[in-house]
């Protein structure tokens, strides 16, 4: 009987121990109208929140193919006129050094516009400076496939000086027609 009532009055303090241990480990409720604020550990600056990556394609020197050079920069760039602004990218000199731009030196652009889903790129004469077959392929692709990484963008139509239908000369291209991604 002693035994019993020892198990018994053990039992007891093992639940009233064990009610003890839940209702301290229970998460308390806040006050009302109290907040809790998670600073991070490095702020985001509006610079970095307006960044945006894009892929400009160049020629690989060692290969003579097209290859995607990622680059970071800031969406705003890209409100006015994007088209234009990629293309002025693809002019310039890659970041890479074991790349370069395919456009050809003094290359301008007079003007670009999306109809439809095809993007009229109207370049200075001196696009087709110094161009052969190979050379042209590169300059226009690294055009075209820069430009249709843009969701909107299918197709490229290159006008020189405002005129439609040229032929590079000493090759088999006319730009008479639009051109769509090469796969690199």
């Amino acid at each position: 009987m002693k035994n019993k009532k020892l198990l018994l009055i053990l039992a007891l303090v093992l639940i009233c121990a064990l009610i003890v241990v839940v209702f301290v480990n229970l998460p308390k409720k806040e006050e009302t109208g109290t907040t809790t604020e998670i600073t991070p550990s490095e702020e985001i600056t509006e610079e970095q929140e307006r960044q945006t990556m894009i892929a400009l394609y160049y020629t690989n020197i060692e290969t003579n193919t097209l290859v995607p050079e990622a680059r970071v920069i800031d969406a705003k760039s890209l409100l006015e006129n994007p088209y234009k602004t990629l293309t002025e990218y693809v002019i310039e000199a890659p970041r890479n050094e074991k790349l370069k731009s395919s456009i050809p030196e003094g290359t301008k652009i007079n003007g670009a516009s999306l109809n439809g889903n095809t993007v009229t790129l109207d370049l200075s004469k001196e696009f087709l400076n110094g161009q052969n077959e190979e050379n042209a392929i590169l300059s226009i692709y690294s055009i075209v496939n820069t430009l249709t990484e843009l969701n909107e963008v299918n197709s490229v139509r290159i006008l020189i000086d405002g005129e439609e239908n040229i032929s590079i000369e000493g090759t088999n291209i006319s730009l008479s027609e639009g051109f769509t991604r090469f796969a690199t």
